[in-house]
């Protein structure tokens, strides 16, 4: 008999996520599945680092140790275990927990999903000319890790063979909870409403504590930081749903923490593709649905796509970023002049040993507003100078390491605080994203000595020009009869930010309906463009959700290259949201505000 809800609790958002979460999930919270997310591209170029060193290695060994003092519980509890940890190597992880199991005394299935690792395979992309999906660049030379993204349905069929803790490789971070809903309401590839459905409750909660009030515009309003409760997703039959939390926990869940990380990284709202289903969340509706509870409906869904995305990371020179204080007047300024002073004395020193220029270098005066740019109101006492650099040499770094202390006493006065002493040579993973034929992309699942049948997965040639345009409203033609004042925007919307590679993603939603045509009016993509300017160098899009009443914006080539390959101090563009909140937004001005 097919259950009615199913309630998934999700106890991790990153590898080095709370380890109080999984217990509190389990133990308060009621629910009949716990989910974690642990990779990032970064993570995997970890991870296949490790397994190099010790091939018994490169998976999340923090989930293992996480849930092995919790598996009497989640066997007498009846919770079954999905989670992404396996990392590039999923039988390892498999083994690490038969091995835990059996030291608790513990009778348990355990499945690893297998078949995103295309290493094995790097040739013969190389072959194909393979291209860099946003850029056009051609496959690179150093690969570190190449995985295509897996989707739900093999993670399915592992639990429809009775496994009680799936671990995967590399999968969408949706999957981890669109599986026991394919599993548990017997939901078939073409149910692409339910699927998109299903998709977007693992995109909200796969994040964990993002959306129950963590990393929220109103962060005053949110109670009990010090015992936030972890996101469960209410699933029903029909695809509809309720984000909650454990009762009697902190944090807060309402539409507004829920929307904001609805948007997070999600690009264009009307085609999220995910190896399952295309979804579109322009209709989505965000209803309260009592105390920490709120209701999600409206995402519809389109036939997957016939292209199986892949991550590939591969090695690109080396970095050191030199953080320390510089205190007293005028300080901002004299932290710019130390780090450029510092870079001059480096290219000399290059020149003379016949080393290359930095390939590429970043300043930043951390508390005189410097990632504001023009927008920045300067008066600082105290800042952190931050000096990143990145060269393809490692020796011309470890000099440059050597190197900044000394400016303690060649150049500003109050230089002090150095953290971490000298700093540390790192080599830099690039992330390559491409689109290769799923057909050449087979999971397998190992489930010790059981066959499991996997099923294929499929799809359909996507054109996102044929995709119907989504607008939204504009002020009247007499809105401003009455007089203008000019607000920030965030006394209007609320707002949160991320990364795609080496693209930034902001989410914007109005607080009032109300509010949005003016939000539009005023947050056009070159007005947005020119904001960024300092920051962005590729173009910036704009979508619409009028469902939420809120905008996504996708700005390219924003981050300095993106992850561990940038040397900004944000390199996910995690305060870009905070940024654009600051933007000043005419209205009327008889208009109430909240």
């Amino acid at each position: 008999m097919k259950p009615s809800t199913l309630r998934i609790g999700c106890a991790s958002g990153f590898w080095g996520d709370s380890e109080f979460a999984a217990a509190q999930l389990v133990q308060r919270g009621g629910i009949n599945v716990l989910v974690f997310d642990y990779l990032a591209e970064i993570t995997m170029s970890l991870l296949i680092r490790a397994k190099v060193k010790d091939p018994a290695l490169g998976y999340a060994p923090d989930f293992v140790t996480s849930i092995q003092p919790l598996m009497k519980e989640l066997k007498s509890r009846g919770i079954k275990v999905i989670a992404n940890a396996g990392g590039v190597n999923p039988s390892a992880c498999r083994a690490a927990l038969v091995a835990a199991a059996r030291a608790e005394g513990v009778d348990l299935k355990i499945a690893a999903v297998l078949g995103d690792d295309l290493m094995p395979r790097l040739e013969a992309l190389r072959a194909a000319g393979v291209k860099e999906m946003f850029s056009g660049e051609p496959f690179p030379q150093k690969v570190m890790s190449a995985n295509a993204y897996l989707g739900a349905f093999p993670i399915a069929a592992a639990l429809d063979a009775g496994a009680d803790i799936v671990v995967t490789g590399r999968c969408v971070d949706s999957a981890v909870a669109l599986a026991p809903l394919i599993h548990a309401f017997g939901w078939t590839a073409a149910d692409h409403d339910r699927l998109a459905q299903g998709s977007l409750a693992g995109h909200l909660i796969e994040c964990g504590t993002h959306v129950t009030g963590g990393n929220y515009t109103d962060w005053e309003t949110v109670p009990g930081w010090d015992d936030v409760g972890f996101p469960i997703a209410e699933c029903r039959a029909d695809g509809s749903f309720v984000i909650t939390k454990p009762e009697g926990t902190g944090g807060l869940v309402c539409p507004s923490t829920v929307g904001e990380q609805m948007l997070y990284e999600i690009g264009d709202p009307r085609a999220y593709v995910l190896p399952d289903v295309v979804c579109d969340f322009t209709g989505v509706t965000l209803t309260q649905d009592g105390s920490d509870r709120v209701e999600v409906k409206g995402a519809r869904g389109l036939a997957p796509t016939d292209q199986a995305k892949v991550s590939v990371t591969y090695a690109d020179g080396f970095r050191a970023m030199s953080l320390f204080m510089i205190g007293g007047i005028d300080a901002g300024a004299k932290a710019r002049r130390v780090g450029a002073a510092l870079l001059a004395r480096m290219r000399r020193h290059y020149a003379q040993r016949g080393w290359p220029d930095f390939t590429d270098t970043c300043v930043e005066a951390i508390g005189a507003e410097d990632t504001y740019g023009p927008h920045a109101r300067p008066a600082a006492r105290e800042v952190m100078l931050k000096v990143g650099v990145r060269h393809p040499v490692k020796d011309a770094l470890e000099l440059f390491s050597r190197e900044v202390a000394p400016m303690a006493l060649m150049s500003a006065p109050a230089i002090t605080g150095f953290t971490g002493g000298r700093p540390k040579v790192q080599p830099v993973v690039r992330l390559f994203s491409c689109l290769i034929p799923k057909t050449q992309v087979s999971a397998s699942i190992d489930m010790g000595g059981q066959a499991v049948v996997v099923p294929q997965w499929g799809g359909k040639p996507f054109d996102p020009a044929a995709l119907p345009q989504v607008g939204g409203p504009l002020p009247g033609a007499d809105a401003f009869a009455r007089g203008t004042r000019t607000l920030p925007l965030v006394r209007l919307a609320w707002g949160r930010s991320g990364d795609k590679g080496d693209a930034a993603n902001i989410g914007i939603l109005a607080r009032k309906p109300q509010y949005l045509p003016f939000i539009r009016a005023a947050l056009t993509e070159p007005a947005v463009a020119a904001w960024f300017a300092h920051l962005v160098k590729g173009r910036v899009q704009r979508f619409d959700l009028p469902g939420t009443q809120a905008l996504n914006f996708l700005m390219h080539e924003a981050l300095g290259g993106g992850g561990i390959a940038s040397v900004r101090m944000d390199p996910q563009g995690k305060a870009y949201a905070q940024l654009l909140l600051d933007f000043p937004v005419p209205i009327p001005a008889d208009m109430a505000l909240l």
